[in-house]
């Protein structure tokens, strides 16, 4: 590894892709990434270099349960408030004092609930071992559906997926990006990152191929894929919060309702509580993102402080032309 590589935060570096991996990589239709260098097309969405070793190792390895939740976005549609969420429902009875020494006080959610394709099976020849993690086991991924492992398929693990309007999920990418880019790059400009999200290169884009994949899968599996609305949860967040633990199995008892559980848990993995954390304003994942880019705005429709009439309008047929002859709007 060069100098030059080893100042480089993880996130960016490319050296522990296999050569083996980055020769069919190279075969790849690529375009110019919006934070790493490229973004490869593989079955019609776009990846990271470092992504893609990862994505292939959890399609040959991973072997789901029939208990398994894996929790499921397009990114920057509300991730880490639902690892926040989910976390905090299945461990309820475990950490019940959630304001004393529960785990998301001191530890970032990405921590805690951790992405198959860029955690676990990022190294080709290192197979994790799963098997010591207690039953029901939570993970998470960016794959569309086409791309997720067979095993996921094939068994009634849960599927949690959860979309929010692209207009905002666009915004909020194009300030993530920019955050990690490192000092002495250009950052995006918000015309060309606009480009690039309509004719849909982005990460684990297009955004509307995306979405859909999981929405009619929803519909078809009702009692396999809940598909969840970001602005559902900051509108009715009670609401909803109990609607995911019936579908993951854990439902909320008379007596924890009585007892101020939900709201507790609603408090916990709040953006205010969570932002606020001191783990989340100087903390760092392992591979090198401060925590505190993961905590920016979190509101609905803050989009329309930096589109102009014609993005707005140029974005709302799009959606309009994807994805409403399919029953999905926002």
């Amino acid at each position: 590894m060069t100098d030059a590589n080893k100042e480089m935060p993880k996130y960016l570096q490319e050296s522990e892709v296999s050569q083996e991996c980055k020769d069919w990589i190279a075969t790849l239709p690529m375009e110019k990434g919006w934070l790493a260098s490229h973004l490869h097309q593989y079955q019609g969405f776009w990846h990271i270099t470092r992504q893609l070793q990862g994505v292939l190792s959890c399609q040959k390895h991973f072997n789901a349960l029939h208990s398994d939740i894996l929790i499921v976005t397009s990114p920057k549609s509300g991730t880490t408030w639902l690892k926040a969420w989910t976390f905090a429902l299945l461990n309820r009875k475990k950490y019940p004092k959630m304001f004393q020494n529960h785990p998301l006080l001191t530890e970032n959610p990405h921590s805690l609930v951790p992405f198959l394709e860029l955690d676990f099976y990022k190294d080709k020849d290192l197979v994790p071992d799963l098997s010591m993690i207690s039953s029901p086991r939570l993970f998470s991924t960016h794959l569309p559906y086409v791309s997720l492992p067979k095993s996921v398929m094939n068994t009634y693990c849960k599927i949690v997926y959860l979309c929010r309007n692209p207009k905002d999920a666009f915004i909020s990418l194009w300030h993530f990006t920019n955050k990690l880019k490192t000092e002495g790059t250009c950052a995006n400009s918000l015309e060309d990152s606009f480009e690039k999200f309509c004719n849909g290169v982005s990460l684990c884009g297009p955004f509307w191929d995306h979405v859909l994949g999981y929405w009619k899968k929803s519909l078809e599996q009702s009692e396999k894929i809940i598909f969840m609305r970001y602005e559902e949860m900051k509108k009715n967040p009670s609401t909803v919060l109990k609607e995911l633990a019936r579908f993951i199995g854990c439902p909320f008892s008379k007596e924890e309702e009585d007892e101020g559980v939900v709201d507790d848990i609603l408090k916990l993995c709040s953006f205010k509580n969570l932002s606020n954390l001191e783990v989340n304003k100087k903390g760092k994942l392992p591979s090198g993102e401060e925590h505190r880019a993961f905590f920016r705005c979190g509101e609905i429709g803050d989009s329309k402080n930096y589109l102009t009439a014609e993005m707005i309008e140029q974005l709302d047929a799009i959606t309009e032309k994807k994805l409403a002859q399919h029953g999905l709007r926002f």
